[in-house]
Order: structure tokens, then sequence, then C-alpha cells
């Protein structure tokens, strides 16, 4: 079976070790539709400080980084939070510079739509008693518009002796959270649609593919 990489620059703790498990999830329901879509392998993820690898030269440098990481048959994912931005504004502007830094190798851009933990709440249902949180936890009416989506996780923690701490949770909860559902969110609708189009062009350069 045809393996490919996708080198993933993210923020935050929880992010580096919740988002290798995030696309395993994803490619691995992909390929229950499609079987030819190749298997993933994803390193670890390349942490940075969001307000920091926007910089001009900074982007750059960390797009390098993960080529030299991604090798031959690998692409790059810029996954980071959007906070009070507008995703659709700054993904463009990002893939932009980094497809003018490196032309050489696929490259995708997305923007959660406030936070990754967006995601999350519009899958709150799937989520019902793990890590502490409430058996009837229920999702807001739009997710992607609550500011503070930790706040309101740890809110939801009922009789918890500890809060939601990202570094243990979300990896746990990415573990489990309904794809399809999070898939009403605009900005992991893109992030879906993003790997899918990084794996066809993976696909597409393999010899006689």
């Amino acid at each position: 079976m045809r393996r490919v990489k996708i080198v993933c620059i993210v923020e935050g703790a929880g992010e580096v070790k919740a988002v290798p498990i995030l696309l395993q999830r994803i490619v691995q329901e992909m390929r229950q539709i499609n079987d030819t879509i190749p298997e993933l392998d994803v390193p670890t993820p390349i942490p940075v400080k969001r307000n920091k690898v926007v910089q001009p030269g900074e982007l750059e440098l960390y797009v390098n980084l993960a080529a030299s990481k991604a090798g031959a048959q690998g692409a790059i994912l810029i996954l980071l939070d959007a906070d009070e931005d507008c995703p659709k504004a700054l993904a463009p502007q990002l893939l932009k510079r980094a497809k003018t830094e490196r032309s050489d190798i696929p490259i995708a851009v997305v923007f959660a739509k406030r936070e990754y933990e967006a995601w999350l709440l519009a899958a709150a249902v799937s989520l019902r008693g793990r890590a502490g949180l409430s058996d009837e936890l229920t999702p807001p009416p739009d997710a992607e518009a609550v500011s503070g989506a930790k706040e309101w996780l740890r809110k939801n923690m009922p009789g918890n002796t500890r809060r939601y701490e990202e570094r243990v949770d979300q990896p746990e909860l990415t573990k489990h959270f309904d794809l399809q559902a999070a898939r009403t969110t605009s900005s992991f609708d893109k992030l879906w649609r993003d790997i899918k189009q990084l794996l066809l062009e993976l696909e597409s350069s393999f010899p006689n593919s």
C-alpha cells in the first residue's frame, strides 16, 4: 500500500498531540469510502506561536523546516486558531506566502474558526461523559460563534475535580468526537476538503498513478 506523509505546523501543546490523531481518523474514514486513498504517516507536528509565525520571514522558515521533514512523498498542513480574526481572510494570505516559498510541495492552510475546540463543541453529543464532561452535554447553536470554547468545556465539567486541560483533554477528546458532526462547521469542513486535496495531489505524484 502506498504511504504518504503530512507534516503539520500547529500551535499549542494540545494540538501537537491531537492533530496526528485527528488526521489519522479523517483518513481512515475517507479510506472506508475509497480504499485507493494512500495510507498516512503524520510525524510529530512542528509547534509555533501564532502571533510569531504570521510575521514576515517566520512562516517561510517553518515551511522550509516542514518541507525538509516531509520529503519527496510529503505535504504540509498549517493548522492554526483564527481567534477573533476571519479565517477566510487569513488562510489565503498565508497559503500564498507558503506556496511562494515552496512551490514544489503540496500545502494547505486551515484556520479553525476561533479555536480548535469549536469542533469539539459541534460534536458535543458524541463526547457526553468523556473527560469529565456532562452526560447531558448539548452543542451550542453555533459552535464557531462561541468566544471561548475552552471555557465552555470547563463549564460543562460538573463536579470534576479538575478543569479542561488542553494538553491532556484535547488529544483524548479528539479520539472520540463525531467527525461528521464537526463537519457542520465551516472550518472543519474546509480541513476535511483540504486534507482530501493534499492526498489527491500526493497520489498523483506516484509513478503510474
